[in-house]
């Protein structure tokens, strides 16, 4: 039984949400307007400015899909009146980031700069040179340029070096001489 599948979502009073045949949603909020279609096995109703979400059968597959569609509609709700944002930092000594245009140059050790074209609907800011924040309407997307970003040169365990989220906890390992007596 999924739990989070039966929770009801509560669409606040400035975000219209349109729900087509083809279990496709659109919603329309104060910062812009998402689009997703869902799975035909779910059924999506609205009443009022609650959305409910129920599945036609017992299978797995469809238990498994009645949670993730609930919690995406919910996410596209959230998205369209607050917005989502990831904060990663960059630690190294000479490690840095800068936006030029809309790219995002990485100083991060290696011989050469690295350019990360930044996608159209995700703002990425750097406040300083050693963070970057990264914005936008669709969750999904938020947390995808953060990954690629990290990516480029993840946190590595003896110093801590690398590209990490802000709130990442990096496990330290002691280094060859902590074995020697």
């Amino acid at each position: 039984m999924s739990r989070i599948g039966l929770k009801v979502i509560n669409v606040p009073e400035d975000v219209t949400v349109t729900i087509a045949e083809d279990n496709t949603v659109t919603v329309k909020g104060p910062k812009g307007e998402l689009t997703r279609q869902f799975a035909d096995v779910i059924t999506i109703a609205q009443e009022g400015n609650e959305i409910r979400c129920s599945r036609a059968n017992e299978v797995k597959h469809t238990k498994q899909l009645h949670g993730t569609t609930r919690a995406l509609i919910a996410n596209m709700i959230e998205g369209v009146k607050n917005g989502f944002e990831k904060n990663l930092e960059i630690v190294g000594i000479g490690y840095r980031a800068q936006m030029k245009g809309n790219k995002l140059v990485l100083n991060v050790g290696f011989s050469h700069p690295v350019e990360i074209d930044v996608e159209e609907g995700v703002k990425v800011e750097c406040p300083s040179q050693t963070q970057i924040k990264v914005s936008g309407i669709s969750k999904e997307r938020v947390g995808e340029v953060a990954a690629q970003i990290r990516a480029v040169k993840k946190p590595e365990p003896y110093k801590g070096k690398g590209i990490k989220y802000t709130d990442e906890r990096i496990i330290r390992k002691e280094g060859k001489t902590a074995g020697k007596k």
